[in-house]
C-alpha cells in the first residue's frame, strides 16, 4: 500500500533513508559521504522545504520512501530508498508510478553520477539523463546542494520534459 508519510513517519523515513545510503558509501566521493547520510534536522528541513514524502507499507510498516517537491513548472523526486532487505520486489516503481499520477509536470530527478543501479532504474522507467551543461543549470535553479554536489551529480528528465 502507498499512503503519505505524516509527521509520526519521521523516525522510519530517518531509518530507511540512511539504511539504503549504505549503498553510496565507497560509490559517491568520499568528501560527500557522512555517517549518517542524512542527520535528522536535514530531513526535517526537506519536510519544511516542501518534500511530500510517501510510503510504501508492507505488513505494517514502511518498506520504501520517496518524495515529490513542487518547483513551480517541475516537480523533483527527492529522496527515493527503499530499505536494503526489501530492494529488488518492485517498492521503487510502485512509489514512481504513484508520485507521476500526482502531477501533470515534468518530473527531473538529481542523484549521483556514479549511483549506476540508481540512473538504470530511472532510464528502465522513461526518464533520460540529460547533457552536463543542462544538468549543472538545472540543479543550481531547482536544488539547493553544494558545488561539489552539482560536479558529482546528475539530472534524469520525465518524457514530458523539453529541454530549453
Amino acid at each position: 500500500m502507498i499512503r503519505r508519510c505524516t509527521e509520526a513517519d519521521l523516525a522510519s523515513l530517518y531509518a530507511i533513508i540512511n539504511d539504503a545510503a549504505q549503498a553510496y558509501k565507497g560509490v559517491i566521493p568520499v568528501d560527500r559521504w557522512q555517517e549518517p547520510y542524512m542527520r535528522l534536522e536535514e530531513l526535517e528541513h526537506e519536510i519544511d522545504r516542501g518534500v511530500a514524502f510517501w510510503g510504501a507499507e508492507a505488513g505494517g510498516e514502511l518498506v520504501g520512501v520517496m518524495g515529490i517537491q513542487d518547483r513551480g513548472g517541475v516537480d523533483l523526486i527527492r529522496h527515493a530508498y527503499v530499505r536494503t532487505r526489501d530492494r529488488n520486489r518492485g517498492i521503487g516503481t510502485e512509489l514512481l508510478r504513484h508520485l507521476e499520477r500526482l502531477t501533470a509536470k515534468p518530473i527531473l530527478i538529481g542523484t549521483w553520477a556514479d549511483a549506476a543501479w540508481a540512473i538504470h532504474f530511472y532510464e528502465k522507467h522513461g526518464y533520460r539523463v540529460l547533457g552536463r551543461p543542462e544538468t549543472e543549470a538545472l540543479l543550481k535553479k531547482y536544488w539547493t546542494i553544494p558545488k561539489r554536489q552539482i560536479a558529482t551529480s546528475v539530472v534524469l528528465a520525465s518524457p514530458r520534459w523539453v529541454s530549453a
